[in-house]
């Protein structure tokens, strides 16, 4: 049995009847990602000129009564596939992957970690979130409510005039 390490890729995946067009919209709609997310509070662009490759965000998460910034730079965006933002705080990357199955979609939502957790989150994550593995495994919990949540609204018939 391997241990669990807080530097392990966490997955989330869901199988969305609805195009991959309206989970992109969605999924790109910031300001909705905190209905979702148990630990996202808010998701604030810092520079102008909309979601693009280079755009820097500022996330205000929450824990129970810890609340912390973080700064997400946008490392890809593929306009209805892919979107990826590198968290430097963390050394996380956070991926969005959409592809077109059957008349739906597949989300993917995966947290690598590519050059290991950071100092900084190794010392935040045991004093202030109960631990980098207890914090782990509560993030891939949070992920899987994030995509069921992103299932829900984006499986909601759309009203047309």
């Amino acid at each position: 049995m391997t241990e669990a390490r807080a530097d392990r890729e966490l997955r989330a995946e869901a199988i969305v009847e609805a195009p991959p067009e309206r989970v992109w919209e969605l999924l790109t709609d910031f300001s909705q990602l905190p209905h979702w997310s148990p630990e996202l509070m808010r998701m604030v662009p810092l520079k102008r000129g909309g979601l693009r490759v280079g755009q820097w965000y500022l996330g205000i998460n929450r824990r129970k009564a810890v609340i912390w910034p973080s700064r997400s730079v946008v490392a890809a965006v593929d306009h209805g596939r892919r979107l990826v933002w590198d968290t430097k705080s963390s050394g996380a990357q956070w991926i969005w992957e959409l592809d077109a199955v059957n008349g739906g979609t597949r989300v993917v939502h995966r947290r690598p970690v590519p050059e290991g957790v950071t100092l900084m989150s190794r010392a935040f994550a045991p004093a202030f979130l109960g631990g980098n593995v207890e914090h782990a495994d509560e993030l891939e919990q949070g992920m899987a409510r994030t995509v069921a949540g992103l299932k829900a609204a984006a499986e909601v018939p759309s009203v047309v005039e």
